[in-house]
């Protein structure tokens, strides 16, 4: 059976990746800091979790740009040095396992045009989104070292419960369900809201081509390429709770980027996926999910 580390294994894509990967004979290693099976800043344990693995999904982060900002130093530890000494360590190994590191639009800041497309400028405007650019930089010098690497790009990922519930999305669907206030920091800002499911499809056709021996796979984004506000992502929460929520707009940070939609041709090109769940669909189901959750806590 193929070994394969995922780091991070806990978080929302973990969650939904590691079964798939499993029905297709993988054997996933889980690495993560939230179950004590391993911190992604401890070279030692890193360099024994690699063992055997002919694979590593790189998932672990300080994995959102509010966190980030409010504690910088573990943002680039974490996700710059850690990840860098991830590929390295990973380069000097016996079975020179392929890497797959989960990136961010966040790379590309604010930008000047969209759609998006992968060769446009990287120009983050936050500390997120450098050390993911950190984090890129090194996964591409680590080919040079011998091993196979792949940039996956993502955007704006939900479509489960068990995520933050202070995210965009799980919060507009569970204040929805339960008729509260959305509040929306910014009305017009605009994002490439990705289903969970779709990125979790998208990384598995990644993670084939790589099984296989692929080695020059550019920086892919695996997003839908279909822009939505966040008022029009808080009116889709009303409407598919028919609710009785009001909407509140809040004024934005200023260290977050206002507009981003993502070309996904890439991907369609490369990995042969394209995103099959768009925001009013996604929405609906995590409403609904929200819904079921609720009720079963209602009556537990």
């Amino acid at each position: 059976m193929k070994k394969i580390l995922m780091t991070g294994h806990l978080g929302l894509v973990g969650r939904h990746l590691s079964p798939l990967l499993s029905q297709l004979g993988y054997e996933v290693v889980g690495f993560d800091i939230a179950d004590g099976t391993g911190d992604i800043c401890n070279t030692g344990q890193l360099s024994q979790a690699l063992n055997e693995c002919c694979g590593v999904i790189h998932l672990a982060a300080v994995s959102r740009v509010v966190w980030a900002q409010n504690a910088p130093e573990k943002c680039w530890k974490t996700n710059a040095l850690a990840s860098e000494q991830l590929l390295k360590l990973a380069a000097n190994s016996a079975h020179k396992p392929w890497v797959l590191v989960a990136s961010s639009r966040e790379v590309y800041g604010e930008p000047k045009t969209l759609p998006v497309t992968e060769t446009m400028p990287l120009a983050p405007v936050n500390i997120y989104g450098r050390s993911k650019l950190f984090m890129e930089d090194a996964a591409l010098s680590a080919r040079n070292a011998g091993i196979n690497t792949a940039i996956v790009r993502l955007a704006n990922v939900y479509g489960c419960t068990l995520d933050h519930e202070d995210r965009v999305l799980p919060a507009f669907c569970k204040n929805a369900v339960l008729d509260l206030d959305l509040r929306v920091d910014g009305f017009e800002h605009l994002f490439d809201f990705t289903h969970v499911d779709d990125t979790v499809a998208g990384l598995v056709k990644a993670i084939t081509l790589l099984s296989e021996g692929e080695k020059q796979l550019p920086p892919i984004h695996l997003l839908p390429g279909h822009g939505t506000t966040l008022k029009q992502a808080a009116q889709m929460a009303i409407k598919a709770a028919n609710s009785s929520s009001t909407i509140v707009e809040a004024a934005s940070r200023d260290y977050d980027v206002a507009r981003f939609i993502g070309d996904p041709t890439r991907a369609k090109s490369l990995l042969g996926w394209h995103a099959s769940v768009l925001p009013e669909q996604g929405i609906a189901r995590l409403v609904d999910a929200y819904n079921k959750k609720l009720k079963l806590g209602a009556h537990s």
